[in-house]
């Protein structure tokens, strides 16, 4: 597993969207269980963590924006697996799921944990979501924790 820099974190008051996509579910909600591991772990309630489903990965920038712009939503977490096939459409998708989504972060001014997995087959997804290479779940909430209190401290 490559370095994971230790990031301090606390998720006291903080209520999180997690957001997945159907597709891989077995590698999908793994990194959902760890998203919600690590916002508890944390110092966050479990009941302060919804989960939403999406069809696809197309689907969750638009889900996670609707999300943002709830009150009572202080971070996002985008949770897909979109695995390499015979043409271009995996690169074509990822790139502009991952641009959706940073847009959407900066338009509303709140974090987006990328949790969503570009891979070229779903060993790899599986060493990512839990396995030997770590939970991208996990590292994407304790991202989304930390820059939404990097946020407030910005704003004061």
């Amino acid at each position: 597993m490559k370095d994971v820099p230790s990031i301090p974190v606390d998720a006291r008051g903080m209520r999180a969207a997690v957001v997945a996509s159907a597709y891989h579910g077995d590698v999908t909600g793994a990194m959902v269980e760890g998203a919600r591991r690590a916002f508890v772990a944390a110092g966050g309630l479990d009941r302060d963590v919804r989960v939403l489903p999406a069809a696809g990965a197309f689907e969750l920038p638009v889900l996670v924006d609707a999300a943002l712009g709830r009150d009572d939503v202080d971070l996002a977490i985008a949770v897909g697996c979109v695995v390499r096939g015979e043409t271009s459409h995996d690169r074509v998708l990822g790139q502009a799921v991952t641009q959706e989504l940073a847009r959407t972060s900066v338009a509303r001014g709140k974090p987006v944990g990328l949790a969503v997995l570009t891979v070229d087959s779903l060993e790899q997804a599986r060493a990512r979501a839990g396995g030997a290479l770590g939970n991208k779940g996990e590292e994407a909430m304790r991202a989304a924790i930390a820059t939404a209190r990097t946020l407030a401290e910005a704003r004061r």
